[in-house]
């Protein structure tokens, strides 16, 4: 018949006693010192059969238990009667020591295992790293009339009404009629003033021409362009447009081809 021994793992001697303890049901204060001396120094020979590490620990803790047992086998001393009051040699409880190591032991372990529980707990959480959230964040829009006075809003409203007022006129509008051919005429004749028949279109303009002139003048200079007559172009981007005379003779332009 083949016997299987399970030793559990202690930390210590101070954990095989609390083991034995638990599992005699016994109170931690009054420990029956031989029942738990034979138990452990049983568990010490089974764990020396299985060729088990016995550490110093669990020695030094033996020789004590077996020094309490023996004070506790020793008779105690006999009773005084001195003066009508019952004597005793007050010598301390032999387990006294123990307990006290015993019962700080235990409320260490009990403070450990509640910090192994709350690991395990917190291991169970998962955290990332913190982000910037600024950019979901709701943001307020401003107030268009912030900083402005009561007086900006009646000079505002004041300004209001004059375009009101002068939406509501009327003016009577002249239509003044220029001969594109007259005006072709004019540009010829001032192409002629310049030098290399060349000119700017800039020098064809005058500040006190109306906006109607300015277009038949460019108008002007697209006949010409498309009777072959002169070719505009641009030295860079932007720069003033340069006309340039590329008709043999000035009078080969017929009345016909800008009589209107």
């Amino acid at each position: 018949m083949t016997v299987l021994y399970k030793l559990e793992t202690f930390e210590g001697p101070l954990d095989l006693l609390l083991h034995l303890i638990d599992k005699a049901e016994i109170s931690i204060q009054d420990i029956p010192i031989m029942e738990i001396t034979d138990q452990y120094m049983e568990y010490l020979r089974t764990m020396q059969e299985l060729e088990l590490e016995v550490t110093s620990e669990f020695l030094v803790m033996a020789a004590t238990l077996l020094s309490i047992k023996s004070k506790l086998l020793l008779p105690k001393p006999p009773i005084i009667d001195f003066d009508d009051f019952d004597f005793y040699d007050d010598e301390l409880d032999p387990r006294e020591e123990l307990v006290q190591r015993l019962i700080e032991y235990r409320k260490y372990k009990g403070i450990a295992q509640h910090l192994h529980e709350r690991e395990w707990e917190r291991s169970l959480i998962y955290s990332k790293e913190p982000e910037d959230l600024t950019t979901w964040m709701p943001t307020s829009s401003e107030n268009p009339l912030e900083g402005l006075h009561i007086a900006d809003l009646v000079a505002a409203f004041q300004k209001a009404l004059r375009k009101v007022v002068k939406r509501n006129s009327y003016s009577r509008i002249h239509r003044d009629e220029i001969s594109m051919k007259d005006r072709i005429r004019d540009v010829i004749a001032a192409m002629r003033g310049g030098q290399g028949n060349k000119m700017l279109f800039s020098k064809l303009l005058h500040e006190e021409m109306a906006r109607h002139e300015i277009v038949v003048t460019f108008l002007a200079i697209l006949e010409l362009m498309k009777m072959k007559q002169i070719v505009c172009y641009q030295e860079h981007l932007f720069d003033d447009i340069v006309m340039e005379w590329r008709g043999e003779e000035l009078h080969g332009i017929s009345d016909i081809e800008i009589n209107y």
